[in-house]
């Protein structure tokens, strides 16, 4: 017949033993109540990947015939983890007691705890950084294309030229209509322009009729004018000596 008792007294000899900060008796009648916490160290400084450190704390109870029977069980959240995270954890104990009963098995719980709470941590650190990495990378590639523009083949040219040469076309036109209208003509430009210029000025010729009268009277003859025949070399303009009396 199997002394469950003796096996219990005796594995929590070995617990106390085991983790002499971590595990703490609550009960000890009717039967065990005892914790251990559970905690992982985190990552290194300067490590590649970091890790926080994190804790939780498991609760048992012996049952009266533990270890023929699972003990009861409570993982409680303590540092750097969520209650709604620990649920795995929860169903994969469950398991762990199934395997291992018949046998003392507090150990094999807590170890397996211990496990999982380390590569957990792990892999959301992992993901964090993975996560990381690719934003940095996503941020990168956007600015890098910004330089990088269209890659350009013969139809894409083409395409472009063929654009690029109406726009210009378009500015040409428009900067020609604008120097036309702003421009200063010179007379003969105008002349060249506007041909009613011209006819404007044969219109007025046209207009006279015979010929234009000349009034003789006002030209004196040339006869009635005083010349001197000599020239006088001294003379100076302004100069009223240089008449003679």
């Amino acid at each position: 017949m199997t002394d469950y008792k003796e096996e219990q007294n005796n594995e929590i000899e070995a617990l106390e033993s085991i983790y002499p900060e971590e595990f703490e008796i609550l009960e000890i009648e009717p039967q065990h109540k005892f914790k251990i916490r559970v905690q992982t160290e985190g990552s290194d400084v300067g490590s590649e990947l970091e890790v926080a450190p994190a804790a939780i704390t498991l609760r048992f109870e012996y049952t009266p015939t533990y270890p023929d029977e699972p003990p009861l069980m409570q993982v409680v959240p303590e540092e750097n983890i969520e209650e709604e995270e620990l649920e795995d954890l929860r169903e994969q104990l469950k398991e762990q007691c199934t395997e291992n009963l018949g046998m003392v098995m507090v150990f094999t719980l807590v170890s397996y705890s211990l496990e999982w709470l380390t590569t957990h941590k792990e892999g959301l650190a992992r993901t964090a950084k993975e996560e990381k990495e690719r934003r940095k990378y996503e941020q990168e590639e956007a600015e890098r294309k910004k330089f990088e523009g269209t890659r350009v083949t013969v139809e894409t040219f083409l395409a472009w030229k063929a654009k690029f040469d109406k726009e210009i076309l378009a500015l040409r036109s428009e900067k020609e209509r604008e120097d036309e209208k702003n421009k200063k003509f010179t007379g003969r430009e105008l002349f060249q322009k506007d041909n009613t210029l011209n006819e404007s000025d044969l219109t007025f010729l046209g207009e006279g009729e015979g010929e234009v009268a000349v009034d003789e009277s006002l030209f004196q003859d040339l006869d009635d004018l005083e010349l001197e025949d000599e020239y006088d070399e001294d003379y100076v303009p302004g100069d009223d000596e240089g008449l003679s009396d």
